[in-house]
């Protein structure tokens, strides 16, 4: 027997490596997609349920996909109840993994042709490159997850005899809560759902377990997949310690739910059983709850923020970004938490500058870019942490975009603080309104959310500023020659023309590479500070 035991341990640390490189490939294969879904698509709760489901049901990771809405939370792109949508939703679709791991591991005999396939798949993963590296990939791990099922199956098949629904004990509440502890035990120890439901899912088939009793290991391993977000969330921002809770206050509702409705549905389930197989019954009822707890929570998604909002109050400094250092751990949702974050400083960097070029200047602004400051220094830091992978041209792409930004809003950032420039420009007669037309245009940056047109505006504006200067530079040097101007004013009004055309070149590259940043998320709605 010992020897079988062996063979079951294992079997799920196979499955668990499986599992891993499969959502790996898979994960890298959704990429931008996935990102682009996520980020197009959550315009209402509904349409984020939606948009969760797929996307975990795509890349077999409920994880993944909460940790890339926490990165969109943090960098403004999502709001609370946007992140809710994709939480639901994101429990609806792990329970895609439990069909894929029944077709797999035992409705289709594929243990042969998962061995066949296992050394072609590795050496495809070694030796290709791109899309045939990450085929390669899928493949093995789909091969390691059906062979560690299939060891699963041989290690426990001789315990069919030793262990039985009987001693289990699941019948009664007292036995059925235990075993609702023990599914949280198994999830939380093992670190996946996946793995715990194939090893129900084997008990269940080997006799082991009773199908009551493996809806309540189901049951406490819905509970238990939110603590890998927990953990994640330790010491994190504000958004990213919510968006946890809600997803443990969730979970663990939707499992108080799941006890009425077993009590309701249990004689379906159980003639579902005898006339399919009593699998197909425990999947059911897992997909089933989850649904009913998204149809009860999904009308109350806007109470249910502001209830979390309370549990997770505000701190009482108001930084301008919040990068959790835990991001780092994924260089995906890493690059959207920074992404975000350039955003927010360049939209406070434009505001002040724009607030100074108005007929009534206000340098209110200018005088508190020391924040501003600071948050460049914070977003610096984080990014030089920041390892993209070298074959996702997107995310090289993406990274070094917001390199060049942050350099140019640091260069833009020490001409804001030369307010002196800012008054001899709105002095002079002839080079009033084209300042006033880049303060302007800086305003509107402040608050628009695409900067595309924007950055097309600037730069237009940056040749006609460039021309005016080449021109007003030949008069003022022929007035300081005809003694209209004293060199102290040509050297004045030459300095305040350059610190324009150089403003406008740092704020022009500036918005040209926040265009390029969002490319890998279009249409994302940017949230506010008073939103």
């Amino acid at each position: 027997m010992s020897e079988e035991i062996f063979y079951a341990i294992g079997g799920i640390g196979m499955f668990l490596v499986g599992m891993e490189i499969l959502t790996s490939a898979l994960r890298d294969a959704a990429g931008s997609r996935l990102r682009t879904l996520l980020a197009r698509f959550t315009t209402t709760p509904l349409r984020g349920v939606l948009t969760g489901a797929l996307g975990t049901a795509i890349i077999q990771s409920s994880s993944a996909t909460t940790v890339l809405t926490v990165g969109f939370v943090g960098a403004g792109l999502l709001s609370m109840g946007q992140a809710l949508g994709i939480i639901y939703g994101a429990n609806i679709g792990t329970t895609a993994t439990g069909w894929l791991v029944s077709l797999v591991g035992f409705k289709l005999n594929l243990d042969n042709v998962a061995f066949a396939l296992l050394l072609p798949g590795s050496l495809l993963s070694l030796l290709g490159r791109g899309t045939w590296a990450r085929l390669g990939r899928g493949v093995s791990g789909l091969c390691l997850l059906i062979i560690g099922l299939d060891l699963m199956q041989t290690g426990l098949a001789d315990l069919g005899d030793t262990i039985t629904p009987r001693l289990l004990q699941g019948e009664g509440i007292s036995g059925f809560l235990l075993l609702v502890a023990v599914g949280l035990i198994l999830t939380v120890v093992m670190q996946s759902s996946s793995a715990a439901m194939a090893l129900a899912l084997v008990m269940l088939q080997g006799g082991m377990l009773g199908l009551i009793q493996a809806i309540a290991l189901v049951i406490g391993m819905n509970i238990g997949t939110t603590f890998t977000a927990i953990l994640a969330s330790v010491g994190g921002s504000r958004p990213m310690r919510q968006t946890a809770i809600a997803n443990l206050i969730f979970n663990c509702a939707t499992a108080l739910m799941a006890l009425p409705l077993l009590a309701l549905s249990a004689p379906a389930l159980e003639a579902l059983a005898e006339r399919q197989d009593a699998m197909t019954a425990l999947l059911v009822f897992h997909t089933g709850f989850n649904i009913i707890g998204t149809a009860v929570f999904l009308p109350l998604t806007q109470r249910f923020s502001q209830i979390v909002a309370r549990l997770v109050p505000e701190e009482d400094r108001h930084p301008i970004i919040l990068l959790d250092q835990s991001l780092l751990e994924d260089p995906d949702a890493a690059l959207v938490g920074a992404q975000g974050a350039s955003e927010k400083i360049a939209q406070k960097l434009f505001g002040a500058l724009g607030e100074a070029m108005q007929p009534q200047p206000d340098y209110r602004g200018i005088a508190a870019l020391v924040s501003v400051a600071d948050a460049l220094s914070e977003l610096e830091e984080f990014l030089s942490h920041i390892r993209p992978d070298r074959a996702n041209e997107e995310e090289e792409r993406t990274f070094s975009a917001l390199l060049h930004q942050t350099d140019h809003m640091a260069r833009l950032l020490q001409r804001a603080e030369r307010t002196a420039h800012v008054k001899e420009l709105l002095d002079d007669p002839i080079l009033r309104r084209p300042t006033l037309a880049v303060g302007a245009v800086f305003r509107r940056l402040a608050r628009e959310q695409d900067f595309g047109e924007e950055a097309a505006r600037l730069d237009r504006l940056h040749a006609l500023v460039r021309h005016r200067k080449d021109q007003h530079r030949r008069g003022l040097l022929l007035g300081e020659h005809a003694g209209i101007y004293s060199l102290k004013d040509v050297f004045a009004h030459t300095d305040a023309m350059r610190w324009l055309d150089r403003s406008l070149h740092h704020a022009e590259r500036v918005a040209y590479y926040q265009v390029i940043a969002r490319q890998r998320f279009p249409s994302a709605p940017i949230r506010t500070e008073e939103e």
